[in-house]
């Protein structure tokens, strides 16, 4: 038999020192490989993705993991509604974090090269999965107790129309059983009343 290889090793009849040199390059190779994913994901572990609001009043900052690091605001938030102020926080947390997913393959580019297009693709899809790219916001009108009075060229709604009467409910029926027979007593036979 001559010595023929199989997936990169040797197979029975080839030189043994043939084969243990093959063996050694392919452990070389996976450790390089797995340093490399340890350099990425330690590179990857540094990142930190900011957004602000489009009025600049608040920042978030998020790692690759999207957990929020930092939130700063301006004194112009003291002026906020508590529920404007809790949506442009989330809305610009979710901005932050909708870049994560690029940010990471930028750093898997750089460090891996064209290596493992498979399982990268895989990672950058839970990724955008997870953190999704933000649909376009549209301002919505919050009111609340703290909003001033309404504009005077606003016009009242109509009232709403009465509701409409609901029937009685229906009396429950007795069931009917096939060997009973019906001729005998009437509807309103009570075999308990004297």
């Amino acid at each position: 038999m001559t010595g023929q290889s199989s997936g990169g090793f040797a197979v029975a009849g080839a030189d043994p020192d043939e084969a243990e040199r093959r063996i050694q390059q392919w452990a070389q190779g996976f450790a390089e490989k797995a340093q490399r994913y340890q350099e990425v994901q330690a590179q990857t572990e540094q990142l930190r993705l900011s957004a602000s609001s489009p009025d600049g009043r608040i920042k978030v900052t998020v790692r690759a993991d999207g957990s929020v690091t930092d939130l700063e605001f301006t004194d112009k938030v003291r002026s906020m509604p508590p529920n404007e102020l809790a949506a442009q926080i989330l809305s610009t947390m979710h901005r932050a974090q909708a870049d994560i997913a690029g940010k990471v393959g930028e750093t898997m580019a750089a460090t891996l090269g064209d290596e493992d297009q498979q399982t990268r693709s895989m990672m950058l899809d839970n990724l955008r999965e997870r953190f999704p790219e933000p649909e376009d916001e549209v301002e919505e009108e919050t009111s609340s107790k703290w909003d001033g009075p309404a504009e005077e060229d606003e016009t009242p709604a109509p009232p709403a129309a009465p509701a409409a009467p609901t029937a009685p409910p229906a009396k429950p029926r007795r069931p009917h059983f096939e060997d009973e027979d019906d001729d005998e007593f009437g509807p309103d036979f009570d075999p308990l009343r004297d």
